[in-house]
């Protein structure tokens, strides 16, 4: 495969959240969440085992799409059944920690994955990836408890199950948020290397140093949803977190020096549970299922989009430092984004049965 094969196989597996997205919601409306849930790891279980199977490249985009797909379900509808569960509770701890298990997934399968392949070959170790779906795909029907709209199969649509314009757009902004802050991650993760490299410093060292800081990102994002959860002060959490993070941005072309990647990993964290919690103030609990699909595609578009810019921008100055300026610059548009739905909230009627605004 090329680099060009290798970047459509990484592209396919986000790419059907900007159509699914809203699409798995009214799904777990239609069929319950659980369901849902188990249909998405049924289907990730799936698509890894065609991927182990194939014999072309075109039998592997199958089944990636297939696996895709099937986290596009589990994703959307598993932070729905969270919001549903912790809604009136540690809403924000608790969508932290269920965040949490993406950067530790990667962490475990970049540590475990490439040896696994060379003792044993790369099917193997696709095959291990479908047993461990397969594994929670058990684990979800026999743990998770039911959700109140697992009862029936072919359920009537509730009253009032589509989301208000006014929770449209406030869910908008939220997801907005949520998408300008994964691609600038992604950002981060792409082009940090590059600029480390041309400043002298080993891939090795390169990739450790943005290991140790994406590792630090999995505690603060702990540490962010116990003290916001705990102490409140949300905005304040929101603002000085994200400040630093694009100050530190800023910072990293002109030093090099590890210090910035160590305070990026400290303080990109601690908003995470914050926005995610942001749809939960704003919708009313009938109209979650739809609501939080609206909120997932924005994060599907920023994974999209937002890398090639930074890609393309950096090709037309000729300068590596042009990717992190670029995301420094959309933190700070993150920031203004939250301005923004903290003063649409403010005339927005209150929701029943969210977390306060904090």
């Amino acid at each position: 495969m090329s680099y060009a094969d290798l970047g459509l196989l990484m592209g396919l597996y986000m790419s059907p959240g900007i159509v699914l997205a809203v699409v798995g919601g009214l799904l777990g409306r239609r069929f319950g969440d659980k369901r849902m849930v188990c249909a998405g790891l049924a289907s990730m279980t799936l698509g890894g085992i065609l991927i182990s199977l194939a014999d072309g490249y075109t039998a592997v985009l199958c089944g990636r799409l297939v696996a895709g797909i099937g986290a596009i379900l589990l994703a959307v509808l598993m932070s729905k059944m969270v919001t549903d569960w912790f809604a009136d509770r540690e809403v924000v701890l608790a969508m932290a920690i269920f965040v949490n298990s993406f950067p530790i997934g990667i962490g475990i399968a970049l540590a475990a994955l490439g040896p696994l392949s060379d003792w044993y070959g790369w099917r193997i170790a696709e095959c291990t990836t479908s047993a461990l779906t397969l594994i929670c795909l058990l684990l979800v029907i026999a743990v998770c408890p039911r959700h109140q709209n697992d009862s029936s199969f072919n359920m009537p649509a509730a009253r009032g199950a589509f989301p208000s314009s006014r929770e449209i757009v406030l869910v908008c902004v939220a997801g907005a948020i949520w998408g300008v802050y994964n691609g600038t991650h992604s950002i981060m993760l792409s082009f940090t290397p590059i600029l480390l490299a041309s400043a002298g410093v080993s891939t090795a060292t390169a990739g450790l140093l943005l290991a140790l800081s994406n590792w630090l990102v999995v505690f603060s994002v702990l540490a962010g949803g116990v003290v916001a959860q705990r102490w409140g002060r949300m905005n304040l959490i929101m603002l000085a977190s994200s400040a630093v993070w694009a100050l530190c941005l800023l910072a990293l072309p002109s030093v090099h020096a590890v210090e910035p990647l160590l305070v990026i990993g400290l303080v990109q964290g601690l908003p995470v549970g914050i926005i995610l919690a942001l749809p939960v103030m704003v919708l009313r609990p009938q109209a979650r299922a739809i609501g939080m699909g609206l909120f997932f595609t924005w994060l599907y578009v920023g994974h999209a989009a937002l890398p090639p810019i930074s890609g393309k921008l950096q090709d037309l100055t000729h300068d590596t430092s042009t990717s992190l300026y670029f995301a420094a610059g959309l933190v700070f548009v993150m920031i203004g984004l939250f301005g923004l739905f903290r003063l649409l909230q403010k005339q927005a009627l209150p929701v029943t049965g969210t977390v306060s605004a904090g």
